[in-house]
């Protein structure tokens, strides 16, 4: 590894190595037309099914992962979306919402994976925990006013909650603090390599949701 590498904080890292899968999640054909207000509340529904069986992955593998040294510091309660996203779905599908609910195949290829991580390789659940949390935390806002203002839900109330974090109240200083546990994590150099590949697929599973999505969701010719 040359010089250069070794005083590069982690952080930046592993944002500059998965730049590229990253803008392509961001520009999937799915999410363009969701944000561009070409589809409907349909569509921003079946997408937030969808994210509920990643943070139930997600959340449920974190409880085993309190206490491991180089997950541990991460797993953040504050953090935690699967209540927010509970109450989203009974708002968006009504009481019932669980009835009839089923991941779309990349769904549950990115949950598997999610969950294989947290029970096998605490380092590897740090890249989807990095992916998912501090992208809800910057581009899901995006998501969260595009909802607000096209589908006409309360400002940070039921149908969006998934996207306001009630604790906390400086989300530029905790990105600030998530990135320092990045830059300190406990993973030589070639460990922290492998949690930059995960990234990335971590990314390209996201993709691969929103290709499924685009599939369900087609825009008219």
């Amino acid at each position: 590894m040359d010089a250069t590498a070794t005083v590069t904080p982690f952080s930046t890292l592993i944002r500059t190595a998965s730049h590229e899968q990253h803008t392509e999640a961001e520009t999937s054909t799915f999410m363009s037309d969701l944000l561009g207000g070409r589809l409907g509340v349909d569509a921003y529904t079946r997408y937030t099914e969808q994210l509920w069986f990643v943070y139930r992955a997600l959340e449920e593998g974190s409880e085993a992962l309190r206490d491991d040294p180089v997950a541990g510091p991460f797993i953040q309660p504050e953090l935690m979306r699967s209540t927010e996203l509970e109450r989203d779905l009974a708002h968006l599908r009504g009481a019932d919402w669980r009835e009839g609910l089923e991941p779309l195949p990349a769904t549950a290829a990115y949950a598997a994976r999610v969950a294989e991580c947290a029970r096998t390789w605490p380092a590897g659940y740090i890249a989807h925990h990095y992916t998912r949390y501090l992208g809800d935390l910057s581009g899901g806002q995006i998501i969260r006013d595009k909802a607000e203002k096209t589908w006409g839900f309360e400002r940070k109330g039921d149908g969006v909650r998934f996207y306001v974090f009630e604790e906390i109240t400086n989300p530029a200083a905790f990105k600030r603090g998530y990135r320092e546990l990045l830059d300190a994590v406990n993973a030589d150099d070639l460990e922290k390599q492998r949690i930059i590949e995960e990234c990335k697929r971590a990314f390209a599973l996201n993709t691969a949701v929103f290709r499924d999505l685009g599939e369900v969701f087609p825009l008219s010719a």
